[in-house]
């Protein structure tokens, strides 16, 4: 997060603004402007800890509302500190902190963590991949099975990461947000990490299972944020100014019909990430071109290669070493499940796809023509005769609001403890 002062305004400032909020200082209204009531809680907040109070969030303000964003905080133990005291000194549950310190001897000076009472995933703000990696630390810390895995790097350093649930032999991987005007997969399948993860720590249900069961059933791999570099050209982390931003628009402004930067799915070269994978990428090619997306820019350029990028070398890379029972590639929108290629379905894709179609409300259907090539899915299913999927979430125009993620929440939960869990004859 770059350093924020008075006058400041944009995605950024909407962080520091819930953060503010979290910690009990109330900064006006949620609105991505740096005002004067927003000025004020940061001075307040600054007092309160100890810092200077000069109402500008640079580098030990932001390190101290960093744990408002990723939901838990460090204590160091005093003499007589247990759960219990630690509880209600944060206002938070105490068995949550003993679920979050399994090997801790709650001696003095030793350092433990301490969940907040609130979930971790955000749900009514557009994301980055700074509010991503937010919440992935936010989630391991609280939860001492799951496990957070560097797969590799965006086109502008960004990390990508994987985090790993499940101790079961059925492997499957989920991924997210390879294109990036389809952000809110992103909140969708961490959302889901988190629920299932709770309902773990609980000993309680998801989707109507026994969590612990569906935990020794399955391993799930999850990557939530394929394109880290164009989700943060769409919502704003990347701004005018930013050599990216820069180049992205002059690419942008060969294709003056799809808007900029709301109409971007590509990653910031301008390469469109689901259609870089080596299944009939030569068909793509030839139709993505006579569809005119002949160079770089926002959506449907395929690239001079197959894994020509980083993003898709690495997911590439990941796949190829889990080598997964099952995937499931989100997308937005239309309310359909995609379970081919080249009319192709391996053994026992149709039931899976007709069984989350029945839990999910969505079309099990096969990709049109136009569409049917150099996705993951495709190549999932090509490489390794995987049961692979796309599922378009949600309805509506791209990139789908904020405020809809709870109804998308609601059909999706299902469908993602059913690819853990269903059993069909493959």
């Amino acid at each position: 997060m770059p350093t924020l002062r008075y006058g400041d305004r944009g995605l950024f400032v909407l962080y520091l603004q819930t953060a503010l909020l979290r910690a009990k200082e109330d900064p006006g209204e949620i609105d991505g402007i740096f005002g004067r009531r927003t000025e004020q809680a940061v001075r307040r907040f600054q007092e309160k800890t100890g810092l200077a109070s000069d109402g500008i969030v640079g580098r030990f303000t932001r390190a101290a509302l960093y744990p408002y964003l990723c939901g838990s905080t460090f204590a160091v133990l005093s003499e007589g500190d247990t759960a219990e005291t630690l509880a209600m000194r944060f206002e938070t549950d105490a068995s949550r902190i003993r679920y979050a310190n399994p090997d801790a001897s709650w001696t003095e000076g030793e350092t433990v963590v301490v969940p907040f009472s609130y979930e971790v995933t955000f749900t009514d703000l557009p994301y980055s991949s700074f509010l991503c990696a937010c919440v992935i630390e936010g989630l391991t810390l609280r939860y001492p099975f799951l496990a957070a895995v560097p797969i590799g790097s965006s086109v502008m350093g960004r990390r990508i990461e994987a985090v790993r649930i499940g101790t079961g032999a059925r492997r499957v991987g989920v991924n997210a947000a390879h294109h990036a005007n389809e952000w809110i997969t992103t909140p969708l399948v961490l959302l889901f990490l988190e629920r299932y993860s709770e309902a773990v720590r609980l000993d309680g249900t998801i989707a109507g299972e026994r969590a612990r069961s569906v935990f020794d059933a399955a391993t799930l791999t999850l990557v939530p944020l394929v394109n880290p570099d164009g989700v943060d050209l769409v919502t704003g982390a990347i701004g005018e100014g930013d050599s990216f931003y820069e180049s992205a628009k002059a690419l942008s402004a060969f294709y003056p019909d799809i808007p900029f930067p709301s109409g971007w799915k590509a990653n910031i070269s301008g390469v469109d990430l689901n259609l870089g994978y080596p299944a009939g990428w030569e068909n793509a090619r030839a139709i993505k071109f006579a569809q005119g997306f002949t160079r770089p820019g926002p959506r449907d350029y395929v690239g001079t290669r197959p894994l020509e990028t980083p993003e898709n070398r690495a997911m590439a890379e990941l796949t190829r070493t889990d080598r997964y029972d099952r995937a499931v590639a989100y997308h937005t929108q239309g309310g359909e499940i995609y379970y081919t290629y080249r009319g192709f379905a391996p053994r026992g894709s149709e039931a899976l796809a007709e069984r989350f179609s029945e839990v999910s409300g969505y079309t099990a259907t096969d990709v049109r023509y136009e569409s049917g090539f150099a996705g993951y899915k495709d190549w999932a299913i090509d490489a390794f005769n995987m049961n692979a999927f796309t599922v378009e979430a949600g309805r509506g125009l791209n990139p789908l609001p904020i405020a809809d993620l709870p109804a998308i929440y609601a059909e999706n939960e299902p469908l993602l403890v059913s690819a853990l869990y269903d059993t069909v004859d493959t």
